[in-house]
C-alpha cells in the first residue's frame, strides 16, 4: 500500500479515507470473531449515512491491510466457493507505529541527514 498523507488532516484522515478508517474500526472493534467483506461493507455503508462506498472498494482494501499485515484472513467454505474472513493483525496503535515507520523508513531511505535534523528540530521544538 503507498502511503500519501496530508499534513493538514488530523488522525487517522492524514493517511486513510473516511470509508477505510470505518471498516478498520469495525474490524478492530468486533472482538476478533472475524468479519467477511459483506459484513464490513453493510457496516460502512450504514455508518457513512448519505455516502455509499462499492463493495469492490472495501474488498481491495481490506486485501491491501492484509498485505500490510494490518488485518489478517482465515478462507472459509461457503456456498458458491470460498470467502475471506477478516480479522484484526494490528490494533489501532500498532497500525499508527505501522504508518510512521513505513514513513520515516521511506525518508531515511531517500534524506537520511535531513530526516535525523528535521526529527532533532522536531523533538526540540515540543
Amino acid at each position: 500500500m503507498t502511503i500519501v498523507i496530508d499534513p493538514s488532516k488530523q488522525g487517522l484522515e492524514k493517511v486513510l479515507r473516511d470509508y477505510q478508517i470505518e471498516a478498520l474500526q469495525i474490524i478492530w472493534n468486533s472482538d476478533n470473531k472475524g468479519m467477511t467483506s459483506r459484513e464490513v461493507y453493510q457496516a460502512v455503508n450504514r455508518s457513512l449515512g448519505n455516502k455509499t462506498i462499492s463493495r469492490a472498494s472495501i474488498i481491495n482494501f481490506l486485501n491491501d491491510m492484509c498485505d500490510e499485515s494490518v488485518l489478517k484472513f482465515e478462507e472459509e467454505t461457503c456456498k458458491g466457493g470460498t470467502r475471506r474472513k477478516y480479522f484484526t493483525g494490528l490494533d489501532e496503535v500498532g497500525f499508527e507505529k505501522h504508518v510512521a515507520k513505513v514513513v520515516f523508513k521511506s525518508l531515511m531511505k531517500d534524506f537520511p541527514t535531513q530526516t535525523k535534523e528535521a526529527v532533532e528540530e522536531a523533538l526540540n521544538d515540543n
